[in-house]
């Protein structure tokens, strides 16, 4: 089989790899997801007991459907779509505090199952579930159907709806697009610790702008209405309510436009609010009983603040953890050095805290805990590394430059080390990956040439293939991040992935370069990069250099073309942001400002005003029921294009969303680029 194939088939050979762990408080088991094959798109719940090291499968989805499609509410798909979940079957649960119990939606109903004995129940519900939740002493689950939040008691099957929406611009205990899209907030309600109320967030997208995701190639199907906040207009209004199951409702008032994030432990309510400029963030501690919230920390930052992944939490001893520009706090006292750039807190189990970092090599995330006196290293060898913590027991998944896939073991109290086999295929490539650091500002520069390539046998076409945008890294040492530069340099290619400026892993200075300005620096760097690694590698040829990406990837390969024709000869332009207008409020106020503002900083990292300077081939790709970045972006630029007299290659993709997880599509996607590179290149 083909890579391009193979890798579509795989999910990006994400399939059969374990993910979603829970560890036991006690430490007795591990439950995980899984699929059955590399190529099997149904995830599957399983059990790994820590006494016997014995795995066991407890629920597979095709036992308990009808059918063999999932039948998604229009909610679920949406989740999904914000999370870039590429599978199906269970592809989120969530189980009691003692980890007893596990629940999940399959096609909009709800299945509990008893995970000591495997059986699994399907609850009488009104429909539609989304995001199901058991309280924390398993005797009720919560979910939302409709935009209502229920609880149901699993003893006596009583579901009781405690909280109706008011209109249909209203849901409760949902994430809002933005929450989701770009805040990593993907839930809307949270369980007391008693299991006798919860916090809920009431949206309302009434304010928001209306916009219609058409289906050209099915005239009869009407548009879907989609409300999406662009820049420069209002969100949705969020706000919260401590709601208990004797009916009561608490308004936990706040004044800032963001939610950010919410966690209620034995030790405080937390709620983390961000403004709309997005330079203060503030945690608060509510009085559940009355709403009435206190300050206990407050961010600010000229440019923006960030937001700590994975906290606030508390020690056993009710410790803060939190984190302030890439630092881990508890308390008050920092315990990482600012040297360490810490990504995110895993967990914290009674007085560890588990947590990523990055040392003074951004291409590396290790693992981390901070014991309550000193900081020690988890991962040891160099790579990209996450885990969990709970009861003594660790989850270490580790991905490297010498090893193919993800590979997991549980670690056990007295270091005995317990493997969760990964599934994946494996992609057979031979690769050949360089790691380093190149131009003046040392970026971090992966060159990938073709598997069977002498050096000095000949010139080499040089194909760029970053992301280059705030918030993602390309340039990390683990093989799955250049399967795809592998095959398009064994097609014949040098391909180039660079990190420049506005990445993170190398400080808050250095993303906040891109501050006013999402092209230029972003754009710089890529040439910086490319003339130095052809001094490294002299078979570069610099008369034929290619570009390509997707989102704003896509967005920078067409600037490459639109801005530095001298440099760049061909470009592939995937799902690209075109106009910053066009793209939502809170990514692209977080860097450039409110439009009404600052339009000049718009026009600045916008593709309109250099449309007429194309002079080289340049393919547009975009999905046409994309609601992320929507397909009004291609289409305006290509109109604007004509209008200047530019020709350029529209490759509209029917009913394919920002994912394109389609088999089909994704395969010849990578056929039709390459084609449409090497003759473009002379390659």
């Amino acid at each position: 089989m083909s890579f391009p194939r193979l890798q579509a088939r795989t999910r990006r050979f994400t399939l059969g790899v374990p993910r979603g762990f829970t560890v036991a408080p006690d430490g007795g088991k591990v439950v995980f997801l899984r699929t059955r094959s590399g190529t099997d798109p149904v995830t599957c719940l399983w059990e790994l007991d820590i006494a016997t090291r014995a795995e066991r499968l407890v629920v597979d989805p095709r036992t308990l459907l009808a059918q063999d499609e999932e039948n998604l509410p229009p909610e679920e798909r949406a989740r999904r779509e914000r999370s870039r979940e590429q599978a199906g079957g269970i592809v989120a649960y969530a189980t009691d505090r003692a980890v007893t119990r596990a629940v999940f939606a399959l096609s909009g109903e709800l299945f509990v199952t008893d995970l000591a004995s495997g059986e699994t129940a399907r609850l009488e519900t009104p429909g539609g579930v989304i995001d199901p939740r058991l309280s924390p002493d398993g005797r009720y689950v919560a979910y939302v159907a409709s935009g209502a939040l229920h609880v149901q008691e699993l003893s006596s099957g009583e579901d009781r709806v405690l909280a109706v929406p008011e209109s249909d611009t209203v849901t409760y205990g949902l994430a809002e697009f933005i929450a989701a899209e770009e805040m990593d907030r993907m839930r809307g309600y949270w369980w007391s610790p008693a299991s006798d109320a919860l916090l809920v967030e009431r949206a309302d997208v009434a304010p928001v702008r209306v916009w219609h995701i058409a289906d050209p190639a099915n005239p009869d199907r009407p548009p879907v209405e989609q409300r999406y906040p662009s820049a420069g207009t209002a969100n949705a209004v969020t706000e919260l309510f401590v709601i208990g199951l004797d009916g009561s409702r608490v308004p936990v008032p706040y004044e800032e436009e963001y939610l950010a994030a919410a966690a209620w432990d034995e030790h405080a309510l937390s709620v983390v609010t961000l403004t709309r400029d997005q330079k203060t963030l503030r945690l608060f501690a509510v009085d559940p009983a009355t709403g009435t919230s206190s300050p206990v920390r407050e961010e600010t930052d000229p440019a923006w603040v960030d937001i700590g992944h994975g906290v606030p939490r508390h020690l056993d001893d009710g410790a803060l953890v939190w984190l302030s520009r890439n630092q881990l706090f508890v308390g008050d006292r920092a315990v990482t050095p600012p040297t360490m750039v810490v990504r995110e807190v895993l967990d914290v189990d009674r007085d560890t805290v588990l947590f990523r970092a990055s040392g003074g090599d951004p291409t590396e995330i290790q693992l981390w805990t901070w014991d309550g006196h000193s900081l020690l290293p988890v991962s040891t060898r160099p790579g990209v590394y996450s885990g969990r913590l709970a009861g003594g027991v660790g989850v270490l998944t580790e991905q490297t430059l010498e090893t193919e896939g993800v590979s997991t073991v549980v670690v056990l109290p007295d270091g005995t080390a317990v493997p969760i086999p990964s599934l994946a295929e494996r992609p057979g490539l031979d690769l050949r990956v360089s790691i380093g650091r190149a131009g003046r500002r040392e970026l971090a520069t992966a060159v990938v040439l073709p598997s069977w390539y002498e050096p000095g046998s000949r010139r080499l076409p040089v194909l760029l293939d970053p992301y280059g945008g705030p918030h993602a890294q390309r340039v990390l040492a683990a093989q799955s991040m250049y399967l795809t530069s592998q095959w398009f340099a064994d097609q014949g290619f040098a391909v180039v992935v660079t990190d420049g400026r506005g990445t993170p892993g190398r400080g808050a200075d250095f993303e906040r370069a891109v501050l006013h300005d999402l092209a230029t620096p972003v754009l710089e760097d890529q040439v910086d990069a490319l003339h130095a690694v052809a001094e490294q590698y002299p078979d570069l040829d610099l008369s034929r250099v290619g570009i390509r990406g997707w989102s704003f990837g896509g967005y920078l390969a067409a600037l490459a073309v639109l801005r530095r024709p001298d440099v760049f000869h061909a470009a592939v332009a995937g799902a690209p942001v075109t106009d910053w207008r066009l793209y939502d409020t809170c990514y692209t106020e977080r860097y450039l400002g409110h439009p009404d503002e600052q339009p000049e900083v718009y026009d600045r990292s916008s593709l309109f005003g250099d449309v007429a300077k194309l002079e080289r081939p340049l393919m547009l790709i975009h999905g046409l029921a994309d609601d992320n970045v929507v397909a009004a972006h291609t289409l305006r630029l290509s109109s604007a294009l004509l209008a200047a007299g530019r020709a350029h290659t529209v490759l509209p993709l029917s009913g394919v969303t920002h994912m394109t997880p389609q088999e089909v599509v994704a395969e010849n996607l990578l056929l039709l680029q390459v084609d449409f590179l090497k003759k473009a290149l002379d390659a």
